[in-house]
């Protein structure tokens, strides 16, 4: 399971999922890695809450640029995944238009549907934000929200959020001027009418109407706080692709968002080796089993034949889009942010391991060890491996462990170390830069004697489970690492990762064994 330590401090949603891999909860933080935490450090949780605890098996997580953006995403994750431990709200109020009526002096206010008379705007995915967005606009450009036109002014007009045509003090055209600013920030077009405003705003400055250009200045201040609402909410009638990617060390590593209608609604990871028309080879591939969306999104033209190939998927044709600029280029800035952060999060812990051990270099590839078996049967060996901080599943390995009898972790180290690295040898592999033994000084001391044989030379240290104590060969007392040290938690987190492979192994021969 990804060790929720390792989550990045931003904002964003989280996704708990059971053993099948199901979805099981959503939820949105201001701080990932606390939110997430809160849930495995506490002890005095609800029994709904200690039931889903339980049943988590590994944790997803989206990165956004805000926190309204993890609330209105959050929505739409529970509404596409529908997940058991969430709140299943049929007829939630958070697809709520808000409305502009007909007439002289239109009344702002919220609509529960799109038939009807009037204007509307929406829908909102989250009716927290849609709820923010009306009392600002209702507030900044003094709009009137009651149903009937009274007779005398109300309590808005008397402290400043209403322009009261009830008693006359706007004409209807000054009005009517505050009604086009507010449809222009609720159809998303700030930045033109931000650009106007401030022209107005000098040339009242000019006129020395101060009063008047202060209005104005709030009514941008306000105009430009709503523009901080995500772009990821954008209703469309069609259905979209974004995907970016960066090549580090010959390994391409790719994100794929699709959106559906507007919605972001799923997030998909990629590892694949680089060479030439790597990615291109990746679409074919990939929507050769999957519909290809209306529009895919890239950062780079692919080459000519691709968009074709699309369409004739389709059944008709697909647009491909490379955005220079807008809306278009935030979701891709948004997944190329996605990447850095879920691929390359774990370059800070790296670094943090190989100062605490005082490597040369940053141990970008690591690889551990770890022996499992109940009671001396089916003993078994297990290896992850962690690149650039995370796991690179592609790369694990298991062993049947083929020339110790009985219980003896010793020599079932010196086997499996053997076995790995004479395997990289003959075939004229890549090494890593680190490898961990699950184990003391003795587990230790027989991985260090299998490289000998073999003359390899990479870095190795163990992990002993009592205390967390990182020891390294050739001194009898560990390291001076605090077993909280951001350096002993990133071992422990690829140690447990090796053990939850090994059981899982160790239980796969053991269910065999039974069914034979």
């Amino acid at each position: 399971m990804t060790d929720y330590r390792s989550l990045p401090d931003l904002p964003g949603c989280y996704l708990y999922k059971d053993d099948d891999g199901t979805v099981i909860y959503v939820g949105k933080a201001k701080n990932l890695k606390k939110r997430v935490a809160s849930y495995f450090t506490k002890s005095d949780h609800d029994p709904k809450t200690a039931a889903l605890i339980r049943s988590i098996r590994d944790i997803d997580y989206i990165v956004t640029d805000t926190e309204v953006e993890a609330l209105i995403l959050e929505n739409s994750l529970i509404k596409r995944y529908r997940p058991k431990y969430n709140i299943d709200l049929k007829d939630s109020k958070s697809y709520a238009f808000i409305s502009l009526s007909d007439g002289p002096f239109p009344r702002i206010g919220i609509a529960r549907g799109k038939q009807g008379s009037g204007t509307r705007f929406g829908p909102f995915v989250s009716g927290k934000e849609r709820d923010h967005v009306l009392q600002v606009v209702k507030k900044t450009f003094k709009l009137r929200s009651c149903r009937r036109m009274p007779k005398r002014p109300c309590l808005r007009y008397h402290i400043g959020t209403c322009s009261a045509p009830c008693k006359g003090t706007i004409s209807e055209e000054t009005y009517a001027i505050q009604v086009g600013r507010a449809e222009e920030v609720l159809k998303g077009n700030a930045a033109g009418l931000i650009r106007s405003l401030e022209e107005e705003m000098m040339a009242l400055s000019r006129d020395q109407e101060f009063e008047r250009a202060l209005d104005i200045r709030d009514q941008i201040q306000a105009i430009r706080h709503l523009s901080t609402r995500q772009h990821i909410d954008r209703k469309k009638r069609t259905d979209e692709d974004i995907i970016s990617y960066t090549v580090r060390q010959n390994v391409v590593y790719l994100m794929l968002f699709s959106v559906f209608k507007g919605t972001l609604g799923e997030k998909q990871e990629f590892i694949f080796d680089y060479k030439d028309g790597a990615v291109d080879e990746f679409l074919v591939q990939y929507y050769s089993e999957y519909e290809p969306p209306s529009e895919l999104i890239l950062p780079e033209p692919p080459e000519e034949a691709l968009q074709e190939f699309l369409s004739e998927q389709k059944g008709r044709k697909v647009l491909i889009t490379i955005p220079l600029k807008g809306e278009k280029k935030n979701l891709l800035d948004l997944v190329d942010r996605n990447i850095e952060t879920v691929f390359f999060g774990g370059e800070k812990k790296v670094l943090s391991l190989q100062k605490r051990i005082g490597l040369p270099d940053p141990p970008n590839v690591i690889e551990c060890f770890d022996i499992s078996h109940l009671a001396g049967t089916a003993m078994v060996g297990s290896m992850v491996q962690f690149r650039y901080g995370r796991p690179d599943k592609r790369n694990y390995r298991r062993f049947k462990i083929q020339t110790v009898e009985g219980i003896d972790d010793f020599a079932a180290i010196h086997e499996v170390v053997s076995r790995r690295y004479r395997r990289l040898v003959d075939e004229e592999e890549d090494l890593p830069d680190l490898i961990i033994i699950d184990g003391g000084k003795g587990q230790l001391s027989s991985a260090v004697e299998a490289l000998n044989e073999l003359g390899v030379k990479v870095p190795v240290i163990s992990i002993a489970k009592r205390e967390e104590e990182l020891f390294v060969p050739g001194f009898p007392h560990p390291l001076p690492v605090k077993k909280h040290d951001p350096a002993s938690l990133f071992v422990q987190e690829i140690r447990d990762e090796a053990h939850r492979f090994a059981i899982t192994y160790n239980r796969l021969l053991r269910q065999k064994k039974v069914g034979a």
